[in-house]
């Protein structure tokens, strides 16, 4: 009997990749249960525009740090042992200060230690991927969003939720949903993976040294990414997408609740969809995009992104169906550029370097994207629509990345020919 070439490569998984992909919808599932509805909780509590920003910008520069340490952090503790502590530290923790925030501060307190998730990133994603075969990139990284995307069943019970209780007490009980699965996610990941064969290597090679000389190797590592043109691609790609995002997911609810005036139970709606038409892309689309040229399904997914925004910004109030139409543009953008951009991040980095220089992409996204929380936050405040004609213009900068990334890669490809 034939089987869906996603479902060949889910069943085919093996140790650590295995682990991680089927554990992940504990983690994926309550966070986009209640991410959609962030801001908006926000408000609800007193919070006001700029102050969202801001709370943007102090968690990112926060990253700056974290992500810079993650790197030898990883290295020196393991992959293994980095990740259960500091998914504890910046996923448990923080679920249970947003269950229980009152104000400001509250939320403040809790953005110092989700920043810290930013270590995790980077040992979780060496645990996914540095036994894994390398054929299986995209697949494995179908997979996690998949799994995420599987909130999609649960998105309209928050809907109803927020319409039977309202939404603050619905979120409190959101963040408590999380914390619980989360914290299970963690515990059983940690009980059911084991070291890489890179990360015993990177331990045993690190024993002796201090995070601060670990550190000062970092000067070599920044040469070896300037010296990397597909690297260099790649971390603006990642930029690009990094602050577009952070927009999304900051004033979309915003701009949707407060200009198109669509109440907040209704919010859960697209969610849903965008969730719903991922999973129909990757099981449709994606298996017919895995011999092709990474340029071409990146280029239609930012194609799709520029139109999804100048729907969302050009639409009259009250208009669910173009507002559907926006949302599943969207998808189809993000179900074509994020699973490549994951493979673009592996396939382009030295696997010996790959925690450190990792942690030094996300370092360098951070630092440039962090002044954009507050950037578009102030714009959001003059009129809803500026964040995302920002996004706009941010969209065709990624793909004239991909553009420039593509002819790289095809003069290498011509040069190692011509050496032949």
């Amino acid at each position: 009997m034939l089987r869906h070439p996603l479902v060949e490569s889910l069943l085919s998984l093996r140790g650590n990749v295995r682990a991680c992909v089927y554990t992940e919808p504990l983690w994926g599932i309550p966070f986009n249960l209640y991410a959609p509805y962030v801001s908006v909780y926000m408000r609800e509590l007193g919070l006001i525009d700029t102050q969202i920003g801001l709370l943007i910008t102090l968690g990112w520069i926060l990253q700056i740090f974290t992500a810079l340490l993650s790197g030898p952090i990883t290295d020196r503790l393991g992959r293994k042992r980095a990740t259960l502590i500091f998914d504890l530290i910046s996923w448990s923790v923080p679920t249970l200060i947003w269950a229980l925030a009152q104000n400001f501060y509250w939320f403040l307190a809790a953005a110092l230690f989700n920043s810290l998730w930013r270590i995790t990133m980077t040992s979780w994603n060496c645990l996914l991927v540095e036994d894994a075969d390398p054929q299986q990139l995209v697949d494995i990284y179908a997979w996690v969003h998949i799994a995420g995307l599987l909130s999609a069943f649960f998105a309209p019970l928050a809907g109803l939720l927020i319409n039977a209780f309202s939404l603050v007490p619905t979120m409190r009980g959101l963040y408590l949903l999380a914390f619980v699965l989360m914290t299970i996610k963690f515990i059983w990941l940690n009980a059911i993976v084991t070291e890489t064969k890179q990360g015993r290597i990177r331990m045993l090679e690190t024993k002796t040294q201090s995070l601060f000389s670990m550190l000062s190797g970092y000067r070599a590592v920044f040469g070896q990414v300037l010296r990397t043109p597909s690297t260099l691609y790649t971390l603006g790609i990642m930029l690009v997408m990094s602050i577009c995002m952070m927009i999304n997911s900051t004033f979309w609810s915003l701009l949707v609740t407060e200009r198109l005036l669509i109440p907040p139970e209704h919010i859960a709606i697209y969610p849903f969809a965008k969730s719903s038409l991922m999973l129909v892309f990757f099981f449709l689309v994606l298996p017919r995009f895995r011999e092709l040229p990474f340029r071409y399904p990146m280029l239609l997914g930012f194609a799709c992104f520029v139109l999804s925004q100048l729907l969302l910004i050009t639409i009259p109030e009250k208009s669910y169906l173009l507002l559907l139409a926006a949302t599943f543009l969207e998808a189809c953008g993000a179900a074509s550029v994020n699973p490549q951009m994951d493979r673009l991040t592996v396939v382009t980095v030295d696997p010996k370097e790959r925690a450190r220089i990792t942690s030094l992409l996300y370092v360098t996204v951070i630092m440039l994207a962090s002044p954009f929380g507050w950037i578009a936050g102030s714009l959001s405040s003059i009129n809803r629509i500026l964040p995302f004609s920002l996004n706009i213009i941010l969209f065709l900068i990624g793909g004239l990345l991909v553009f420039l990334a593509a002819r790289s890669a095809d003069r290498l490809r011509q040069r190692l020919a011509a050496s032949q």
